[in-house]
């Protein structure tokens, strides 16, 4: 397995930048662009910090951190069990656009150094949305922008939906897990922007991923 799942990456890694997938990258930014001049971001972070709420997606940080090491290491080996070939090949498909997601993601933080919100607002507050630190490693790769636990969840969940396109059932389970996870942070550690990144960026690792599996 570990294998196969390194044996993918670095081709996987340079597809998801090839020239007839940039548009998506440029996409990603315009949109968070968009929500940051706009004040959206800062609306929707003075109309969702609120005790209840946030209360009901913080679980989204911890489900979006296990769940993607645990999913595949589960198929494939439940796989392997029953003589599924194919479960087997999707488990490594599906750790390998996590994988890819995180990694692409955390490119982006570094280079972008943005600022996280606060949990809960004040009064007091200004409104921080808007602050970049552009450089490298200005900030780490925690927070920041794009969403990685967005970006992991969505790249999982399209890879699995794409190998599987006629299981409605599985479509329904993963898309609400992976809007859940990233909508989650959305309320908690992330501008609403950083979700929409990132669920952007993780359909398209998930699609890029899946649709060169073997």
């Amino acid at each position: 397995m570990i294998r196969a799942f390194l044996h993918g990456l670095p081709m996987g890694f340079a597809r998801i930048f090839a020239p007839r997938y940039l548009v998506w990258h440029v996409v990603m930014i315009i949109l968070t662009y968009l929500c940051v001049v706009s004040g959206f971001d800062w609306y929707y972070f003075t109309q969702t910090r609120f005790d209840n709420l946030y209360a009901l997606t913080l679980p989204a940080a911890l489900l979006g951190f296990f769940v993607p090491i645990a999913l595949p290491v589960v198929m494939y080996y439940f796989g392997e069990w029953q003589g599924r070939a194919k479960l087997m090949q999707a488990a490594i498909a599906v750790a390998q656009a996590e994988a890819l997601a995180w990694v692409v993601s955390s490119l982006y933080k570094s280079l972008t150094g943005r600022i996280v919100p606060e949990f809960l607002p004040s009064t007091a507050m200004q409104d921080i949305s808007r602050w970049f630190d552009f450089g490298f490693w200005e900030r780490g790769i925690f927070g920041g922008w794009p969403s990685s636990h967005t970006a992991v969840a969505f790249a999982g969940m399209v890879a699995l939906i794409w190998l599987y396109p006629k299981n409605k059932p599985l479509a329904l389970l993963a898309g609400a897990y992976a809007l859940y996870i990233g909508l989650g942070v959305s309320v908690s550690v992330h501008w609403f922007s950083a979700f929409l990144a990132g669920a952007g960026l993780g359909t398209l690792v998930g699609v890029v991923v899946a649709r060169h599996a073997k």
